[in-house]
C-alpha cells in the first residue's frame, strides 16, 4: 500500500496594526507577506484546482493573521503599498532602459505587482480569507487553528491554566467565526508541547496536533510506529511528529533547496542601493526592503550576479523532481502498513524567504499527483479518519525551536517579561471568576478589552524576536504597551472608575476579536 505524504503549511504574523500612525515600518511585514507568500500560494492553488491537478494541502491561518487579513485599514494601506511598488517598478523600467538585464527584471518586478494587485483588488474584493475558505470548501485545502495570538503554551500554562486554555478557546472561536465549524486540527505556537495541554485541547473538540520528532519519539511509551504514525495523548487528541529529514531538504539554506546559486538573493534589495528621493513614498526617507531585488544568490565567495529568471525556474524544477525522488526513497524503506511521513513549515518560506518556493511546491505536487506508486498527498486529518486505531502515548515536553525546548523564548534577552506576564494573567483570571454571573455591559467591554491586552501581550513572537535582535525595540515596546494597557485598565475596573476614553482608545488600537469570550479565563 502506498505511504501518504502531509504538508503543512503554518501561516503567521503578529498582530501589528497602527491606526494612530500614517505609515508605520512594522506593517510591511504582512504587506510583503501577501505580496510573496499568500498571493502566490492562492495563485499556485487555483492553477491546480483548474488543471483537476488532484492534491491536498494543509495550512493554519493565526487568528491575528486572519485579524489583519480582515481589518479594512489594512486592506486599505496594502493597496496603496502595492500602488507604490508598481510606481516604483515603472520608474526603474525607465531608469534601467539603457541595460537590457536591468531593464527586463524591472519589467518582471512592474508585473508581478500589477498582477497581485489585479489579484487582490479585482479578482478577490481584497478578501484572501475568502479565497481560502472557497479551495477550503473545494476540500484540496485543509485550514486548521491556532492559539488566539501564538502564546507559548507550556510557559503560559506553568503560570497560568486558565490563560493557556483562554489561549486555545478563544482561537478555537475565532475559526469558528470565520469558518462555522470546529476545527479537526490545531496548530501549537512554535510546536511547542508540554504535558497537561492535551486536556485543552480535547475541551476545544481538536481531534490532532503536530509535535516535532523528539516530542513523539520520547513519549511514554516509545512510540511502536516511531513518528510514522500519530500517536492518541492520554485526553484523545492525536500527535503526528514532523519529519526532519523531508523538512530540512526544504528550508535549510545551507543544506537545502533555498541556497541554491540560481534563486534571488534575499538581503539584496534596491531599498538599500538607490538614492532616498528615487525611492520615494516607497521608502519614506528610510532604508527597508522595496521588494525589488535584481540579484542572485551566487557564490557566496563571487561577486553577486544579475537575477536570471529562466535558470531559477529550472533550479525549481530539478529540485522539486529530487525531492519527489527522495520521498519516493523514504517510502520504500519504510516497512510500515501505509506510513504517513510529516513535513511542516513556516508558510511565509515559500515566496518571502524562499522566492521560489510557491514553484517549487507547485511542481512538486504535479510530479506527485501523477506518480503515485509509492505515495500520495494528504492531510493529517484523512490520514486519521482512515486509521483510527492508534497506541496511546504521553509526549515528551518539546519545541521546534533551537535545541529542541523553550529556550529561544525564555533567555537572558527575554525572560524580564514573565513575572508580568504571570501577574497579569493573575488578575484576569480573578477578575473574570468575580464577574462570571453577570455584569454590565461598559464592564463587560472593559474585560474583552483586559483579555485582548493580555492576549497580545504573550504573543510568543515578542519573545522571540528579543531574542534574535531583529526588531528589539519594537517587541519591547509592544510588550510594555499591552502590559501598560492591561494594568490600567485592571485599575480603572477595579476602583470602579472607567476612563470611557482611554478604553475606546484601546477598542480602537487593538480592535481583534469583537466576540471575545472572556469567561474561558474562569
Amino acid at each position: 500500500m502506498p505511504g501518504q505524504l502531509a504538508l503543512i503549511l503554518h501561516a503567521h504574523l503578529p498582530f501589528v496594526r497602527h491606526p494612530e500612525h500614517e505609515h508605520f515600518l512594522e506593517e510591511d511585514w504582512l504587506f510583503e507577506a501577501i505580496t510573496e507568500t499568500y498571493v502566490p500560494l492562492l495563485q499556485m492553488m487555483e492553477r491546480l484546482v483548474n488543471d483537476n491537478v488532484p492534491f491536498k494541502l494543509t495550512m493554519s491561518l493565526t487568528p491575528t493573521l486572519c485579524a489583519m487579513l480582515l481589518d479594512e485599514l489594512l486592506r486599505q494601506r496594502y493597496v496603496r503599498h502595492l500602488d507604490l511598488l508598481i510606481d516604483l517598478a515603472a520608474r526603474e523600467r525607465k531608469r534601467n532602459q539603457d541595460q537590457p538585464e536591468l531593464a527586463a527584471l524591472s519589467q518582471f518586478y512592474f508585473e508581478l505587482f500589477s498582477a497581485s494587485r489585479r489579484f487582490f483588488v479585482d479578482e478577490w474584493k481584497c478578501d484572501l480569507l475568502t479565497a481560502f475558505r472557497q479551495l477550503r470548501e473545494r476540500g484540496v485545502l485543509e485550514i486548521i487553528a491556532c492559539a488566539a495570538t501564538h502564546g507559548l503554551l507550556p510557559l503560559i500554562q506553568e503560570q497560568s491554566k486558565e490563560a493557556a486554555r483562554a489561549q486555545v478557546l478563544i482561537g478555537r472561536d475565532a475559526y469558528v467565526d470565520l469558518f462555522d465549524v470546529d476545527p479537526t486540527g490545531f496548530w501549537l505556537p512554535e510546536c511547542a508541547y508540554a504535558p497537561g495541554l492535551d486536556p485543552i485541547l480535547q475541551e476545544a473538540n481538536v481531534r490532532w496536533f503536530v509535535l516535532d520528532t523528539h516530542g513523539l519519539l520520547f513519549g511514554t511509551p516509545s512510540p511502536r510506529r516511531a513518528i510514522y504514525a500519530p500517536c492518541y495523548t492520554p485526553a484523545g487528541p492525536a500527535a503526528f511528529a514532523r519529519d526532519r529529514d523531508s523538512s530540512r531538504q526544504v528550508w535549510s539554506a545551507e543544506e537545502g533547496y533555498p541556497g541554491d546559486p540560481a534563486y534571488r538573493e534575499f538581503y539584496w534589495d534596491v531599498g538599500f542601493d538607490l538614492p532616498l528621493e528615487h525611492l520615494g513614498p516607497v521608502a519614506r526617507g528610510f532604508r527597508k526592503f522595496s521588494g525589488v531585488k535584481y540579484h542572485r544568490i551566487t557564490d557566496r565567495k563571487k561577486e553577486k550576479q544579475l537575477y536570471d529568471r529562466a535558470a531559477a525556474e529550472k533550479a525549481a524544477e530539478a529540485h522539486a523532481a529530487h525531492f519527489l525522488e527522495q520521498r519516493r526513497a523514504q517510502f520504500r524503506q519504510l516497512r510500515d502498513v501505509q506510513p504517513i511521513v510529516v513535513a511542516p513549515f513556516d508558510a511565509e518560506l515559500f515566496g518571502h524567504w524562499w522566492f521560489e518556493g510557491p514553484l517549487f511546491l507547485e511542481l512538486f505536487i504535479r510530479k506527485a499527483a501523477f506518480d503515485q506508486k509509492d505515495f500520495c498527498l494528504t492531510a493529517p486529518s484523512e490520514y486519521l479518519a482512515a486509521h483510527p486505531t492508534q497506541q496511546t502515548i504521553e509526549p515528551a515536553a518539546s519545541s521546534w525551536g533551537d535545541k529542541g525546548h523553550l529556550e529561544v523564548w525564555i533567555d537572558k534577552n527575554n525572560s524580564w517579561i514573565y513575572p508580568h506576564l504571570h501577574a497579569a494573567a493573575q488578575r484576569m483570571t480573578r477578575l473574570a471568576r468575580e464577574n462570571v454571573h453577570g455584569v454590565s455591559a461598559a464592564a463587560d467591554c472593559i474585560l474583552k478589552q483586559l483579555a485582548r491586552e493580555l492576549l497580545l501581550t504573550q504573543a510568543s513572537d515578542w519573545a522571540f524576536l528579543m531574542r534574535t535582535g531583529t526588531a528589539r525595540e519594537y517587541a519591547t515596546k509592544r510588550t510594555l504597551d499591552h502590559l501598560t494597557r492591561f494594568n490600567k485598565l485592571h485599575d480603572q475596573f477595579a476602583a470602579g472608575r472607567l476612563d470611557e476614553k482611554f478604553l475606546a482608545d484601546c477598542e480602537w488600537r487593538d480592535n481583534l476579536f469583537p466576540n471575545l469570550n472572556w469567561r474561558h479565563y474562569v
